[in-house]
């Protein structure tokens, strides 16, 4: 159940999003974050600033989301990912993405260079443009062709730049979800988890793996109560209960920058 409302609210989210995109290019740039059209594409919060040399609003943004709610961004937030979550329903594979590691940061590392020498070069703006749209299609290939078969979102998980970034920046945050030790390895967790977080050796090691969002959708799966929110001090039941109110603020606070 909490999986299916998550998705739900997640969907939600990133259906504003759009109709937003939608009424600021058909009706007025009033309904546009900063009145200015930028490309719906998570990648662009890092090459944008990079290609423009100034500083974003998005970018802003999902820098204060890692601040309060730690990864919230990937499993609750980005518009962009709400549609790898929506293609990779389903019990998820219990076989860990080849590579992984190798390819989240090659593609970090890619996009980080391949901005700066678009800028060094001094590419036109439009060429720049279609350089991100040729990013954003590939991402969606990824999500139809690789997390629709593995039941797994591979594009959030290892594909996405702004992924990586939240892998390693969340950790500025204190939540954390942790395994007890009364766990049983019997495995319902990791048929759960989307960011393949939860394989044989991180239930071993009694946390999950580096690419763990906090969705949350491992705690309805596991039937010995194992797993559980942290932060500080605070019981795991009302640390839960914090990172959804705060989650909820955000959503919250973004629409109504939105203007909807």
């Amino acid at each position: 159940m909490q999986a299916k409302w998550r998705m739900i609210s997640w969907s939600v989210f990133s259906a504003w999003f759009f109709i937003q995109l939608f009424l600021g290019l058909a009706v007025s740039d009033v309904f546009l974050l900063t009145g200015k059209l930028h490309l719906p594409i998570p990648a662009m919060m890092i090459s944008g600033p990079i290609f423009r040399g100034e500083k974003s609003i998005m970018t802003i943004l999902f820098l204060s989301t890692i601040v309060l709610t730690g990864p919230a961004w990937c499993s609750q937030l980005c518009y962009f990912g709400a549609l790898d979550g929506i293609v990779s329903k389903g019990k998820t594979s219990r076989v860990p993405i080849a590579n992984k590691m190798v390819i989240k940061h090659s593609v970090l590392f890619l996009v980080i260079v391949g901005t700066i020498l678009m800028r060094l070069f001094d590419v036109g703006i439009v060429w720049a443009a279609a350089s991100g749209l040729a990013f954003g299609v590939i991402g969606l290939c990824v999500m139809l062709f690789l997390s629709r078969k593995q039941r797994r979102m591979v594009h959030c998980t290892a594909f996405c730049p702004i992924g990586t970034v939240v892998n390693y920046l969340k950790f500025v945050n204190p939540f954390r979800i942790y395994i007890d030790n009364n766990c049983d390895s019997c495995l319902a967790c990791s048929s759960k988890c989307k960011y393949d977080a939860l394989g044989i050796q991180n239930i071993g090691n009694k946390k999950p793996g580096i690419t763990c969002s906090l969705c949350g959708d491992c705690i309805s799966a596991c039937k010995s109560n194992c797993i559980k929110y942290k932060f500080f001090n605070l019981q795991p039941t009302k640390a839960r209960n914090l990172y959804l109110f705060l989650t909820i603020s955000i959503y919250s606070i973004f629409l109504a920058m939105g203007r909807i």
